[in-house]
């Protein structure tokens, strides 16, 4: 099985490595997850496992998700994830991920899949980081304004009018992303905790998938990313 779990983002803090130099790295509670279901290549087409985290309470749940996680003897669950798998696995629906799995796989990088922070509706500055019109010569507040949008000479052949993925003000934020290849400075099984190097999406309290690092850096061979 890959390792993989879910878990929420508790903060950022700073770590002292071996020579003094202080690391910026973000606390995560990763665990621990019950399996809720297992897939298989005879039964669905494909092998992978299902992950649920965080106590639901009940009233704010579906009763299909009740009775789906009732058969595992689990609660119902606030965050639920699929891990694609390559192989066959031996977990069992009903057991218990911990992050201490990390240590036993010795795994140096990891993947972290979040929700981004929400930034509402925003300006081409803000989201795109336009420059903006000057502030002279005639410019009366229109300081912060996109310009131009529908001119005939922006692509030649074209029509008039804006152009299809032309970059505009609007909602901003609130999209799932993945930062790659942390490097994991700390694991605390007795505490479900782990600690990345660098920032995570999302934030504090926001759900994460944590997985092994599927490209390891660059300035690491593929071999060290496990050692």
């Amino acid at each position: 099985m890959i390792a993989a779990i879910l878990g929420t983002k508790v903060g950022m803090t700073r770590v002292y490595d071996a020579n003094g130099a202080m690391v910026p790295a973000t606390v995560i509670q990763a665990g621990p997850c019950s399996i809720l279901q297992v897939k298989t290549q005879a039964a669905d087409g494909y092998e992978a496992v299902q992950l649920g985290f965080g106590d639901a309470k009940v009233k704010r749940t579906s009763m299909a998700l009740i009775g789906h996680c009732a058969k595992t003897g689990a609660t119902p669950k606030q965050f639920i994830r699929e891990i694609r798998l390559d192989a066959a696995t031996d977990r069992q629906v009903g057991q218990v991920v911990n992050v201490g799995e990390f240590t036993e796989k010795e795994i140096k990088y990891v993947d972290v899949v979040g929700v981004s922070k929400g930034k509402g509706f925003q300006g081409v500055m803000k989201r795109w980081g336009f420059g903006g019109q000057c502030s002279s010569h005639g410019t009366e507040r229109k300081h912060r304004s996109a310009g131009s949008i529908g001119s005939y000479g922006t692509e030649r052949g074209g029509a008039g009018g804006p152009k299809k993925g032309k970059k505009m003000a609007g909602h901003m934020g609130h999209e799932v992303h993945t930062t790659r290849s942390l490097r994991v400075l700390r694991v605390m099984p007795e505490h479900n905790l782990m600690v990345v190097s660098g920032s995570v999406p999302g934030p504090n309290g926001g759900y994460v998938m944590v997985r092994q690092a599927v490209v390891p850096p660059k300035s690491v061979p593929p071999a060290a990313a496990k050692k």
